[in-house]
């Protein structure tokens, strides 16, 4: 595939970058597939997951205290950039798969901006991390957000897709900070928490303020998501 899909005269709220940087974006689709396969490999890593060094458990930190039947829903940065690799992957092989572009976008839009809100609501907790590693997250995880609105170049967002990305990171929202069905909620650990025998605990405001945002912009990417299928229909675009 060489030829980049149309740009549609889309409002700017659905399609904020400038054109040259979509199409650079497209153009650069393998770079952007293996940079985030890099990142989904060290979220995961970030996480607990430690095939190395081998001095280190095969599972620590945050997979060590979580229930294994709901590590699903613990790495959510590192599944929200291997659902934009897939997207992306699969529109250059011509394999185009509405569902992975609906995750991916949700994803992009929801995690991309969640952790910048934290690292900033919560700026005391997080200074031992160092500086480096401070930024590295809170950039990379920008760029998710601008990774989100290369989709709307190759996807429709049907409905059905729309509906199978609401249920995953609704249901994400729902463990995450409501019902965590086995142990704590399940959320990235935060500074304040603790860890228990199974979970974290959760104290007062940070959880709030943490199910806040999270909450906030699942509605937001539902909206630009369909927002976005609404105007490509009036274009005439959709199908």
């Amino acid at each position: 595939m060489t030829d980049l899909p149309p740009r549609e005269d889309l409002p700017w709220y659905v399609a904020p970058l400038p054109r040259w940087l979509e199409d650079f974006g497209l153009r650069m689709a393998w770079a952007i597939v293996t940079i985030n396969l890099i990142g989904t490999a060290f979220g995961f890593w970030y996480y607990g997951f430690h095939p190395f060094p081998f001095s280190d458990p095969l599972i620590t930190w945050q997979f060590a205290v979580e229930p294994p039947a709901m590590w699903a829903f613990v790495p959510d940065s590192p599944v929200a950039t291997l659902f934009i690799a897939l997207s992306l992957g699969l529109w250059k092989l011509g394999r185009n798969a509405e569902w992975v572009n609906a995750l991916a976008f949700f994803g992009c839009i929801k995690l991309g901006a969640w952790t910048p809100y934290v690292l900033a609501a919560f700026f005391s907790g997080f200074i031992g991390v160092g500086w480096p590693m401070y930024a590295f997250l809170f950039g990379s995880h920008l760029a998710m957000v601008a990774e989100a609105f290369l989709v709307h170049r190759y996807s429709e967002f049907p409905v059905g897709a729309v509906f199978v990305a609401v249920l995953w990171y609704g249901l994400n929202d729902l463990v995450d900070y409501f019902v965590p069905l086995v142990g704590t909620p399940h959320h990235t650990a935060l500074p304040a928490q603790e860890g228990l025998a199974m979970g974290f605990s959760h104290p007062s405001p940070v959880h709030e303020i943490a199910a806040a945002g999270a909450v906030t912009l699942t509605l937001l990417a539902t909206f630009l998501a369909l927002s976005t299928r609404v105007k490509k229909l009036e274009l005439g675009t959709g199908r």
